[in-house]
């Protein structure tokens, strides 16, 4: 195959509006370093953090939610990215990729052109904590290319499209690390915030996948897709937990909403609860009784970094067909605006996707 010396790519040129996003053909076709492999992204997913860091909302200035600033930017944001560091700009975002390994760099061996593979999207360096988020330390998929280091291109070998695949890497894997993390049991009950959106949908069917027995918390007309993904029980998003369910009643919680309903949630875990959370699109400040805390013994896990089987686990998942993809719409890449447009509209279920 030959590579083009330049290629399309949507450059997050600075945080705030939909003109941040500048659709380019220009764009230098990146180069496999040593231990690197480039590879022709065949469909890309779109996800809540794409936006997240458009509008700057990563910034510990920013106490809102999500969509006080979705299509202009939050006022006041600084450039401190969700790692902490300084943002550096511009850069290619997208964290989910499908595609095949097209060149390879030094140490890595030829045999691997020619794979399909699916992009683990956290880099981890030389600790734990020492990592790069793909679309957001380093470029991303919304790219003709992209170049990631060979161990976190995992082949994957199945029957579903570069589309359905793409849908995959970033929600599904941050579902299954928090089931990871509050090691979700067969039998156990588990609510489960957001159910309709991407890592929400993904956390219903890894959930089920447990065996354990899934309440779902989703908004307006969704409650029959939720319900088609395995959910045992619907509550609106709105619902009063404690007048649902009294206290004491779940297990777990998978929480990627924050806001109003945090006390509730902790309110209605069991005694020895653990709760997961890996967003909060309602708003990050929440109150906490600690007394509640730890007068209940409850146990509050924060997730980002992808345990170490997270990924190889979802592989396995996928190939034996034990979770579906859940696409809610397609785009070409160049309507990545229109793309988050309709994202932003809250109006599906799973995840939306840019292909060609």
């Amino acid at each position: 195959m030959t590579i083009p010396a330049t290629m399309r790519a949507v450059l997050l040129t600075r945080h705030g509006g939909f003109d941040c996003l500048d659709l380019r053909d220009d764009v230098p076709v990146p180069q496999p370093g040593a231990g690197d492999v480039l590879i022709r992204v065949g469909a890309a997913g779109v996800n809540n953090t794409d936006i997240n860091t458009r509008i700057g909302w990563y910034s510990k200035t920013v106490a809102e939610a999500t969509d006080v600033g979705a299509a202009s930017g939050m006022a006041g944001a600084g450039d401190d990215g969700w790692s902490g560091e300084a943002f550096h700009f511009p850069r290619i975002q997208g964290a989910d990729a499908c595609g095949r390994i097209v060149a390879v760099g030094p140490g890595v061996d030829t045999s691997r052109i020619g794979e399909r593979v699916l992009v683990e999207p956290v880099f981890r360096g030389s600790d734990r904590f020492d990592v790069r988020y793909f679309g957001s330390e380093v470029d991303g998929a919304f790219a003709d290319y992209a170049c990631v280091p060979a161990d976190y291109a995992h082949r994957i070998e199945c029957d579903l499209s570069d589309i359905e695949l793409a849908s995959f890497p970033c929600a599904y894997s941050a579902a299954e690390n928090i089931l990871t993390r509050i090691a979700l049991a067969a039998g156990e009950r588990v609510l489960i915030t957001g159910a309709s959106g991407g890592v929400g949908s993904a956390a219903v069917q890894l959930a089920k996948r447990r065996g354990a027995e899934v309440v779902a918390m989703v908004g307006g007309d969704k409650a029959d897709a939720v319900r088609a993904l395995g959910a045992d029980q619907i509550v609106p998003r709105d619902a009063d937990l404690e007048a649902h369910f009294g206290h004491d009643h779940f297990d777990a919680a998978v929480d990627v909403v924050g806001g109003a309903q945090f006390d509730a949630i902790l309110n209605t875990l069991k005694r020895g609860g653990r709760y997961g959370v890996s967003g909060a699109i309602s708003g990050p400040i929440v109150d906490l009784d600690l007394r509640t805390l730890y007068l209940k013994d409850l146990r509050l896990f924060g997730c980002t970094v992808l345990e170490p089987e997270v990924f190889s686990n979802l592989i396995g998942y996928i190939e034996r067909g034990e979770i579906k993809p859940c696409i809610a719409a397609t785009f070409p890449l160049s309507d990545i605006v229109k793309a988050q447009e309709a994202f932003l509209t809250k109006r599906h279920v799973g995840k939306f996707v840019l292909a060609g």
